[in-house]
């Protein structure tokens, strides 16, 4: 085996080695290098990896637009005087936040925190631009990065201590209607995932002693992992009047009585990349679907001497049709490759269809097409090549979902004690659904000898334990159960 090819191959086992394959991977892939050496748990992302991200941006900003928000970019810096204004917050965030307190040569009159979430700072401005009830609802969403400095065993995406994502925040003045823009902002999370990353997920809201600091209730999309730990995916949170009153936003209504905004904040964070690499990878490299992946066509010509000439035209003709019908298309004709180190390359750096042009397919005017996911190969007409990649594209969306939807089915079991969750969670991973009485002492159990925790529950109007009109106990002790829980391993 030649050096190249050593590069190119992974070595580790996504089955049996999942950490070290995925980091081999994201690494080999040119997703992202690791940053300078004493900044640990900060990474560089490569231009492939951030292709990514500018896709899915684009489709969630789309989205928010849409549905009438408006972006704005607030400092990254955040007074103390303004944390403090909100002490759920100070005591949520205060072990992650990074401190200025020296600028040039002079100390600061005041610490400046490097903002690990931006609540306090965007919050004093709503209150100011809101004045009246006309001004509801206001929405208002920034891109940025974000430092939580508390990350020790850090992972490329999935957890940096400075990592990408988009924060929204909005004003309403009723309950109801926060409400329904925080199920609206999580419906726009799930179809991220279902619509653009070919990954299934489970929607639901976190126990309340899991709930950001300050909100009334966090919501949540889940993923499941293929070795069976859950990721946080993305979260919508309805703050209720808390940040309102801390914040002094209010309103006259149509009667001219001032009323306390209710306000939601939602985030999704480069997370979804690591769980888009972990989900659809294998040992041949990074795979993804057409809808992110930066190049989404690979021709791939192969030739002799005698039939170089109208290989390579017939190869160029195709791309030239791929390109101007809007298609990502890469045309490899590096004479110094040989196809199978082509190939192989193409495979690792998760090109999700190829097509392969020899002489035998300019003569008989067609072309071979390779799904990246499988390897199926098809051989199909050249004419109107762009109508059938996009079919072939579609194809290749369906097969990674119904991937990722058979582990999400297959990972989801049902528990009735203490010793079933830790034993399904120590053999399978993956979820267990068991009734809980809502204490989060009966979460400690589980969480102390297995590092699971209760990621979800179920809304009150999909939970059948809910409405108190049964007679199943928590699963860890003898009181009645109020909720179903999902207990998991987490990223």
């Amino acid at each position: 085996m030649s050096d190249d090819d050593q590069e190119l191959g992974i070595t580790e086992s996504k089955t049996h080695n999942t950490g070290e394959w995925y980091a081999e991977v994201v690494r080999k892939a040119g997703l992202a290098d690791y940053g300078p050496e004493g900044m640990s748990g900060f990474i560089v992302t490569r231009p492939r990896a951030y292709a990514v991200w500018e896709r899915l941006q684009g489709f969630l900003d789309a989205k928010f637009k849409d549905t009438g928000v408006q972006n704005a970019y607030f400092p990254m810096f955040i007074p103390e005087s303004y944390l403090e204004r909100e002490k759920d917050i100070v005591e949520g965030f205060d072990p992650e936040v990074a401190w200025v307190d020296e600028a040039g040569n002079k100390e600061l009159e005041e610490r400046l925190a490097v903002r690990p979430t931006s609540e306090s700072i965007i919050t004093p401005y709503i209150s100011q631009w809101v004045r009246s009830h006309r001004d509801l609802p206001l929405r208002v969403n920034q891109w940025c990065s974000v430092v939580r400095w508390e990350a020790t065993e850090t992972k490329p995406f999935f957890r940096t201590k400075e990592f990408l994502w988009q924060e929204g925040h909005t004003a309403h003045a009723t309950r109801e209607d926060a409400w329904a823009e925080t199920m609206t902002r999580l419906d726009q999370y799930e179809s991220v995932y279902d619509d653009l990353l070919a990954m299934p997920v489970l929607k639901g809201q976190k126990p309340d002693h899991d709930k950001f600091p300050g909100a009334d209730t966090t919501t949540t999309v889940e993923a499941l992992m293929p070795d069976g730990k859950s990721v946080q995916a993305g979260t919508s949170h309805h703050l209720g009047q808390s940040f309102a009153e801390a914040f002094d936003i209010t309103y006259s209504d149509e009667d001219e009585e001032e009323r306390v905004a209710h306000t939601t904040s939602w985030g999704l964070s480069w997370r979804a990349l690591g769980a888009l690499i972990m989900t659809h990878s294998d040992e041949q490299g990074l795979v993804l679907p057409h809808t992110v992946a930066p190049t989404q066509v690979v021709v791939v010509p192969i030739w002799q001497e005698d039939t170089k000439e109208d290989v390579l035209d017939y190869a160029e003709g195709v791309a030239d049709d791929l390109d101007d019908a809007g298609i990502r298309v890469e045309l490899d004709d590096r004479d110094e490759r040989n196809p199978g180190f082509k190939f192989n390359e193409h495979e690792l750096n998760g090109i999700p269809l190829r097509i392969e042009i020899g002489p035998h397919e300019v003569d008989d005017e067609e072309l071979t097409l390779v799904h990246r996911p499988d390897g199926e190969s098809v051989e199909v007409d050249r004419e109107a090549v762009a109508e059938t990649v996009r079919d072939q594209f579609d194809e290749i969306y369906a097969k990674l979902y119904a991937t990722a939807e058979e582990t999400l089915d297959d990972g989801v079991r049902e528990a009735d004690d203490r010793a079933e969750i830790l034993g399904t969670l120590g053999q399978h991973g993956g979820y267990v659904k068991a009734p809980w009485c809502g204490d989060e002492a009966c979460e400690e159990p589980i969480k102390e000898p297995m590092a699971a925790e209760i990621v979800m529950v179920p809304f009150d109007d999909e939970d059948p334990l809910a409405d108190g009109d049964h007679e199943e106990t928590c699963a860890m002790c003898d009181d009645a159960a109020e909720r179903t829980a999902y207990f998991a391993k987490t990223y």
